[in-house]
């Protein structure tokens, strides 16, 4: 199975985000079993150090996309990615290049919390929880 997982399931790992980490963590590790074709876009990286900024020396920051490159495949955003995304319909552009992204990968799922900021993807949305189910 293929799955593209939306960053804030990745923060939810790098952050031990007390009600979401544990289903989280699971996702990453059957990535990291090869259980799961996990795949992140390429926009995750530069917006989880930007979060993490103020908690990250670059050394860290380092460890985080070194860590993220070994369990994850990491998709590349395409300039057509960028302009499909501003013809989306949605107020999220991020969201946006998420589904277009996933799309272009032929995910079978997108993995997030948000569920609601994904109702016009064409690859359905689902929470970790719900993957986990799955399985």
């Amino acid at each position: 199975m293929k799955i593209l997982i939306d960053t804030n399931v990745l923060l939810d790992v790098l952050c031990k985000r007390e009600n979401f980490y544990q289903d989280s963590l699971k996702v990453w590790q059957f990535c990291e079993a090869g259980k799961l074709k996990g795949y992140i876009s390429a926009l995750s990286v530069p917006n989880i150090v930007y979060i993490l900024r103020k908690e990250l020396t670059p050394e860290k920051a380092q460890q985080i996309i070194e860590q993220l490159s070994l369990i994850f495949k990491i998709s590349d955003l395409k300039a057509d990615d960028l302009k499909k995304a501003a013809n989306m319909q949605g107020s999220d552009y991020e969201d946006n290049l998420q589904m277009v992204c996933a799309a272009r990968l032929k995910a079978d799922f997108i993995v997030t919390r948000n569920i609601k900021d994904f109702t016009s993807s064409k690859v359905v949305a689902i929470k970790p929880s719900e993957l986990l189910d799955r399985l």
